[in-house]
């Protein structure tokens, strides 16, 4: 059954009605209320606020790594473990092919339903996680075969457990090895993109975020917790963050916006997995077309860029 948030009830009842109409073969009143349903999703949708935006990228229904990868990946086989410790479930990798490209898939995964989202630990990796996305990452090279990697994860695990095996060393090892990587490599964040936890599979030579994701040093929870220690300045907090993909386009923080459909992925899942599909394989052929220097060059001038000023 579809979740519907609070300022999308409105779209509930068209698409409820449809269905209605479409039961009893009445093919004027589904053409009508499509129109209607049309007219309410660009009215929603373009006008939403930062907050809502944050809401639409924890959604329930919203597509994860593994559905994306279903979606998109064919003839493919998943790698497991770091060879150290054990096989984080939160970090997922697939050897396989997109389109014609054979590709190395690397994502965060949160898991849907409660004996699930244990198993993938909510979406929060552990240390082992990072160690098997660099194990994987370096498989690729090995190969030479391009990257994707999928972000979504509210953090890395911050337990006792995670600290003991070194949380913070494993992601910035990650951080590192990555920007040295010789193949092509892509990132997308395609739900909550949350601190370290999402930089760890972030550097790469392109940097996107679909069009309801969100990308953040902090959580808006936390950051108000913090700064007024007033869990009801979420929403304050999540417009003065500046954490969707708009604001950081604007700052220049990531290259691309990818155009998810407008009513969002978590309601048509096919359709965003295809321009998915479609951005990483254009890039990609870019990547591809330069020479490894160039690609090294720009990758470097582009990781070093965030942090320059004006007086």
């Amino acid at each position: 059954m579809a979740t519907y948030l609070d300022f999308e009830y409105k779209i509930k009842f068209i698409q409820e009605d449809i269905i209605s109409a479409q039961v009893r073969h009445d093919q004027g009143a589904v053409e009508e209320l499509t129109k209607k349903l049309d007219k309410e999703v660009e009215k929603i949708y373009k006008n939403l606020s930062d907050f809502q935006k944050l809401q639409l990228a924890r959604h329930l229904d919203r597509p994860y790594a593994l559905d994306y990868i279903n979606l998109v990946m064919r003839d493919k086989y998943e790698i497991h473990g770091d060879r150290h410790f054990r096989d984080d479930a939160a970090i997922i990798c697939y050897i396989g092919y997109i389109g014609d490209e054979k590709v190395m898939v690397i994502g965060e995964q949160k898991g849907r339903g409660t004996k699930n989202k244990l198993k993938r630990n909510f979406g929060m990796p552990h240390p082992e996680g990072y160690r098997k996305a660099l194990r994987a990452a370096k498989l690729a090279e090995k190969f030479n075969i391009p990257l994707l990697m999928l972000i979504d994860t509210p953090g890395a695990y911050p337990g006792i457990g995670a600290e003991e095996r070194n949380q913070s060393e494993a992601i910035a090892r990650n951080l590192l090895e990555l920007a040295e990587l010789k193949i092509p490599t892509v990132s997308i964040v395609i739900g909550e993109g949350g601190s370290g936890g999402a930089l760890a599979i972030g550097v790469a030579d392109k940097f996107a975020m679909m069009r309801y994701s969100i990308f953040s040093v902090i959580s808006p929870e936390g950051c108000a917790a913090i700064l007024w220690n007033d869990p009801k300045k979420v929403e304050t907090a999540t417009n003065a963050l500046k954490i969707t993909s708009a604001d950081l386009k604007e700052l220049d923080l990531i290259d691309d916006i990818i155009d998810e459909p407008l009513i969002g992925a978590h309601r048509e899942k096919e359709k965003a997995a295809e321009v998915l599909k479609e951005y990483f394989l254009k890039e990609v052929k870019q990547l591809k077309a330069m020479s490894e220097e160039e690609r090294m060059d720009v990758r470097y001038a582009k990781l070093t860029k965030p942090g320059a000023f004006k007086e």
